[in-house]
């Protein structure tokens, strides 16, 4: 998890300033609901330039081919505004943690409920109860599908090699991964596996790309080299480390890298 998205509450007014977007009401937008995906589903290849923002007034002018926003608050007017300039569009869901912000929150029983993550209001996951975590991951994975959205991005995903309040194997964490990646599937969406890097080797045919936060902060990323040899996509992000430390190394990777704030708005620095 790492850096991530620092402006919990941030995210939290996006989501009661967009009128809780998971709830009835009227179409979200004068273009009407985003069709859901046919035909294959996208396989993105190294390469790509990319925006990734979590919080703030969604910045719509970045020229890049692949949008990664909220799930939850971002509209299916917007997916298709998106669309429409011939951008791929990635939903972010938390899959591995509980968020007390989330419309669907009183869904999830205290018992799955572990220690916190480390951000306000979030939780650890019992990721081994999959017979009640699959529903709700599978309603949300509709959401982001009736949305229009062309991948997921869950995160929370190396919930074993953290204090999460459960004891959790490796062994548990694959078995959810790849449960999390058949959702995705079944709806025609790509997914991408979030950090886990020490996992990658055994869950690289089961993800189509790989979304990586502080890889050159932490000397890691050619762990993410079994992605690129794949001809899947590696979206990397930097907090800490300026452009003219990692960007050089970023390119020989061939990652889809970039600095940004870890408030996730809409600033950011291409390599």
């Amino acid at each position: 998890m790492r850096g991530r998205h620092a402006a919990l509450w941030a995210v939290l007014f996006l989501f009661l300033a967009a009128g809780c977007a998971d709830a009835p009401g009227p179409a979200p937008g004068p273009t009407g609901p985003a069709p859901a995906p046919t035909g294959p589903r996208w396989q993105p290849r190294p390469g790509p330039a990319w925006q990734w923002q979590l919080s703030g007034e969604l910045d719509l002018s970045v020229d890049v081919p692949v949008y990664d926003v909220d799930g939850h608050t971002t509209s299916a007017g917007t997916v298709t505004e998106l669309h429409a300039e011939g951008r791929k569009v990635i939903c972010y869901l938390s899959t591995g943690a509980w968020e007390e912000f989330r419309p669907d929150a009183a869904r999830f029983p205290k018992e799955v409920l572990g220690r916190s993550n480390g951000w306000e209001g979030e939780r650890w996951l019992d990721i081994r109860r999959t017979d009640v975590l699959e529903p709700l991951m599978a309603a949300r994975m509709d959401m982001c599908r009736e949305k229009g959205f062309d991948a997921v991005e869950p995160d929370n995903m190396d919930g074993y090699d953290n204090r999460t309040g459960f004891p959790l194997t490796p062994a548990d964490q694959l078995r959810y991964n790849r449960l999390i990646a058949r959702l995705a599937h079944d709806r025609g969406m790509a997914v991408g596996l979030k950090n886990d890097l020490d996992q990658i080797p055994e869950l690289v045919k089961d993800f189509d790309f790989a979304v990586n936060e502080q890889c050159a902060e932490y000397h890691e990323c050619a762990k993410l080299s079994p992605f690129i040899e794949a001809d899947k996509a590696v979206f990397h992000v930097e907090y800490e480390v300026p452009t003219s430390r990692f960007c050089d190394e970023a390119r020989a990777l061939r990652l889809s890298s970039m600095r940004k704030n870890y408030e996730l708005d809409e600033w950011r620095e291409q390599c």
